[in-house]
């Protein structure tokens, strides 16, 4: 630790800090525009000027470190003053630096209320300026749907420049011309590629780059905010839903140092319009082919005549990717209760066994952990269409020290270097055997993590790839006192939940696909599965919150409550249990799952024993006290899990992996009601197109 006295008050820091750093550490508040703790150091915008005694003149404080400071003459520790008449002056002049260009748009500026500029000029600027001339005019510019530029705002902070280089690893937007021609711009104007690029305008201290779908709606003050978590995809990132009256007006990230840090995917934070649009908000029955609106007694009327009058063998229940874990065990203790043993959790069909342990089908290292990794191999997972915020995390291990990843399945572009080993179970069985150089790299790691995603688990041989997969894990030593190097990524926001509940087939049950297939069932309860085709004859029951493709299949449709509407539990990837508050309520007759199917229980002669979310909880924490530990992760035995798995056998198919996630902005139903995730998905596929020209 280095000492060094800022205003007076001595204190212990790293010797590599920089003087920000220190400053703050010592309680002193420095203004910054370019500096953001994530990014690498510009030292553009000279806001944080201090004076350094024996300095001659004010330094940046983002760009010098604590140990090039020099100590005073009789070795005292270096002294820095944040508060004194020549930092006071540096600061204003910079200031009126900044704002010499700078149009005066605060009235009708969508960064107005969160602006840094605008709170900085009122506390160390001046309330004067000596500049006449006029100010520069700069062309705004296109970059995509989800953007929108002014850049006569614009005071070449370069956050934007280095995150979508540095962090989101597409270096979409970069800097032509010098002095004061110079401009932030994309190449050749065209639409950002990058799937967080909507970080780029929460980056920004002025108002240059504003979210485009949000823009002239609403001012912070107008808000309600509700911490809440992302269910887009099974990271599980921590974001703020803001509402105005009963309407979700934006998502917004939370810093969650353990999943997403401070970034989201686009496609979390642009779904807003999808909640509200093509909503489910009334029961309906279907009569003569066609669904009329109806009440809710009509509607639990027609389920009980049909569930009171079936035989329990040819009564299904499937669960979507959305749901919530209150209502996931209340539909399994309403099946149980009639002795139902068609249950399946997996909407993607793939077969994992909760009995082979949680470590089985879980992201045991946690998100965090991979930037103990060195060495990577992915086995049918594209993690930056998967799980966006895991391959930020991937890239950032890589930023750290480059370390080789290795890709098997379907090419893609990851954002960091690796290598591509092939495209199926095969070249698994290669790395398995030493006939591949790559094996040698991951066999010289220390850490190697293998992980396993649903390209490999979603089909029929998905067990015996992934006991393929955890057979190579231990032979690499990637399983030990310390260190668990397998991993399972999932896609979807309840599939850990529905099998830590154990939603899956009972004894002589039927599996999603086998349960979808013509003649299989009578009654079939689906609650939120919008990405099955179910073959006609089964009488449909569908839980959900949009007209997707589970609803035009239904013979009955329930209208349920969006994530952002309920008060729920989710269970993501990595096994860390979280709460997703509610930040408005659902529309019209719409009510929360688990009350829906407390009130179907009770007409079927079932009575589900629990009244109230709080009841409901406290069963479902007696039955499985791990779903409790909120934000944490409950501790495995992954050892032994992996072992048991190992040791499943079985022979894989020669067929490629495929990943499910075809179109990363349209992956349920909430995404594919959005108008603004449409135009980005018509991108993409424009993109792709010119690519293969």
């Amino acid at each position: 630790m280095t000492k060094i006295v800022v205003d007076g008050t001595e204190v212990d820091v790293p010797p590599d800090y920089t003087l920000l750093q220190a400053c703050e550490a010592a309680g002193a508040e420095i203004p910054r525009f370019c500096f953001h703790e994530r990014l690498s150091i510009a030292g553009n915008c000279r806001m944080c000027l201090v004076e350094l005694k024996g300095a001659p003149k004010p330094v940046a404080s983002c760009a010098w470190g604590v140990r090039d400071c020099r100590p005073g003459p009789n070795g005292e520790p270096p002294q820095v003053s944040t508060k004194s008449a020549l930092t006071k002056k540096a600061r204003e002049g910079v200031m009126e630096f900044l704002l010499i260009n700078h149009p005066l748009d605060c009235p009708i500026c969508d960064q107005g209320g969160h602006c840094d500029l605008q709170d900085q000029a009122m506390a160390y600027g001046v309330d004067s300026t000596r500049y006449g001339e006029n100010k520069r005019a700069v062309e705004d510019k296109y970059i995509g749907p989800l953007v929108r530029t002014a850049m006569n705002r614009c005071i070449h902070c370069t956050r934007c420049v280095r995150f979508l280089a540095e962090v989101a690893g597409v270096p979409d937007l970069g800097a032509i011309g010098r002095g004061e021609d110079m401009e932030i711009t994309s190449y050749l104007e065209q639409a950002m590629e990058s799937e967080l690029q909507g970080n780029v305008a929460d980056l920004c201290p002025v108002g240059a780059l504003v979210h485009k779908p949000q823009s002239y709606n609403v001012r912070p003050w107008e808000l309600s905010k509700t911490e809440s978590v992302d269910v887009m995809d099974a990271v599980g990132c921590a974001i703020r839903v803001d509402t105005r009256g009963r309407e979700v007006m934006q998502i917004e990230p939370r810093v969650n140092e353990a999943i997403n840090e401070e970034w989201i995917s686009d496609k979390t934070r642009h779904v807003v319009d999808g909640l509200r649009l093509q909503r489910l908000d009334r029961p309906y029955l279907r009569e003569n082919g066609r669904l009329r609106p109806a009440s809710w007694a009509e509607a639990f009327g027609m389920i009980v005549a049909k569930l009171k009058g079936a035989d329990p063998k040819r009564v299904g229940a499937i669960v979507g990717d959305l749901a919530g874990v209150e209502e996931i065990y209340a539909l399994k203790r309403l099946m149980t209760a009639l002795g139902v043993q068609n249950l399946d959790g997996r909407q993607d069909g793939a077969r994992i066994d909760p009995a082979w342990g949680r470590a089985a089908y879980t992201f045991n290292p946690t998100i965090a952990g991979i930037e103990q990794a060195d060495a990577i191999l992915l086995v049918g997972a594209n993690p930056r269409t998967e799980a966006s915020l895991l391959n930020v995390r991937i890239r950032k291990r890589w930023r750290m020290a480059p370390l080789p990843v290795g890709l098997i399945g379907e090419a893609a572009d990851l954002t960091y270097p690796h290598t591509y080993l092939g495209a199926g179970p095969e070249t698994l069985a290669d790395l398995a055997a030493g006939r591949h150089s790559f094996a040698e790299v991951l066999k010289g790691a220390s850490h190697p993590l293998v992980i396993v995603g649903p390209g490999a688990l979603a089909r029929p041989d998905g067990p015996a790839i992934l006991a393929a997969a955890a057979r190579y894990a231990q032979d690499l030593g990637a399983v030990k006192d310390g260190w668990t190097g397998f991993a399972v990524l999932h896609a979807a926001a309840s599939r850990v939940g529905a099998l830590d509940l154990g939603f899956v087939p009972g004894e002589g049950g039927l599996d999603v696909a086998a349960m979808v297939a013509p003649g299989a069932l009578d009654v079939l309860y689906n609650l939120g599965a919008d990405e099955v085709e179910v073959a006609p004859g089964a009488f449909v029951i569908y839980q959900g919150t949009h007209g997707d493709k589970g609803a035009h299949r239904a013979d009955v449709i329930l209208p349920g409550a969006a994530y952002t509407e309920k008060s729920a539990t989710y269970v993501n990837t990595e096994g860390r249990v979280q709460l997703a508050n509610r930040a408005g309520f659902p529309p019209g007759d719409a009510r929360e799952d688990w009350a829906i199917l407390r009130a179907l229980s009770e007409p079927l002669g079932q009575r589900l024993p629990f009244d109230s979310l709080a009841q409901l909880r406290r069963a479902l924490y007696a039955d499985h006290p791990h779903v409790a530990g909120i934000d944490q992760v409950a501790a495995t035995e992954a050892g032994a899990a992996v072992a048991a798995l190992a040791g499943l056998g079985g022979e894989p198919s020669r067929e490629p992996f495929r990943s499910p996630v075809v179109d990363f902005y349209l992956t349920n139903p909430i995404a594919r009601a959005s108008r603004v995730l449409a135009e980005c998905s018509q991108l993409a596929r424009e993109r792709v197109l010119q690519a293969a020209e």
